[in-house]
């Protein structure tokens, strides 16, 4: 059985792995939702953490305008990590069960936002406030799933950064993000020795998958993958949803 849950893992990153090398995001997202279909979220968040800190940190790192990037959206990243700290029980409380629900819903969010290329501006005189307001939202949501997305990413692309710096700010904040939440598992629990073996194959599998993804990104189409990928994480996240609300009513 517990070869069966380290193939699974293998396949979720290595999936996961693509995603993030082809469009630059989706690690977390991709192996929560996938890894959450035989286990917990707080289980799976605690396979996830340190591949996700680790590729995260190497993006970090890929640009020139960590400064820059910093000085925009300490806010936001405070924010987070504050609704982080403040929830650090919704991933083991009675709450828990609800969790895959709400990273079912989550996701068919995600999705949807990207599909239908919904934007809106955010003026520079105000990114600092309302940066604020969405990272305590952003918080909230990452204790509770793991996944950090919703609203972060909308208010990332509000605020006009152009590509490469929005690719490095995503690193920037998701190791921010992902270090806090690190403290959250290790606290609670979840983040114990049992997890080394899991988040060695996690992180092999993921850094595979990067490097397939980069090097396949200039010979396909990114925009087609792009949708084919976002269409897949509404079924993902309606069955997830749907079957999490069955287990619970059944």
């Amino acid at each position: 059985m517990f070869d069966h849950v380290l193939i699974l893992i293998a396949f979720a990153f290595l999936l996961a792995g693509f995603v993030k090398g082809t469009l630059g995001l989706g690690l977390p997202t991709v192996a929560m939702g996938l890894l959450a279909v035989t286990m917990p979220p707080g289980q799976a968040i605690a396979i996830v953490i340190v591949p996700a800190i680790v590729t995260n940190i190497w993006q970090t790192f890929v640009g020139s305008y960590l400064r820059d990037i910093i000085k925009r959206l300490w806010p936001l990243m405070v924010g987070t990590v504050v609704g982080i700290w403040l929830n650090a029980g919704l991933l083991t409380g009675p709450y828990a069960p609800y969790g895959t629900v709400v990273l079912g819903l989550l996701l068919v969010i995600y999705a949807i936002v990207g599909l239908s290329r919904f934007s809106f501006k955010v003026a520079r005189r105000d990114e600092k406030w309302i940066g604020g307001i969405v990272g305590l939202i952003t918080g909230v949501i990452s204790a509770a799933t793991g996944v950090q997305v919703i609203p972060s990413m909308p208010f990332m692309q509000a605020i006009g950064m152009e590509k490469d710096e929005l690719v490095q700010a995503l690193g920037v904040f998701f190791t921010t993000a992902t270090v806090a939440l690190a403290f959250n598992l290790t606290a609670s629990g979840l983040l114990t020795a049992a997890t080394a073996l899991p988040g060695a194959v996690a992180m092999g599998a993921s850094f595979t998958g990067m490097f397939i993804g980069q090097s396949v990104r200039s010979r396909m189409q990114p925009e087609v993958f792009r949708r084919w990928f976002l269409i897949s994480m509404i079924l993902l996240g309606v069955y997830l949803a749907g079957s999490a609300l069955i287990k619970l009513h059944g």
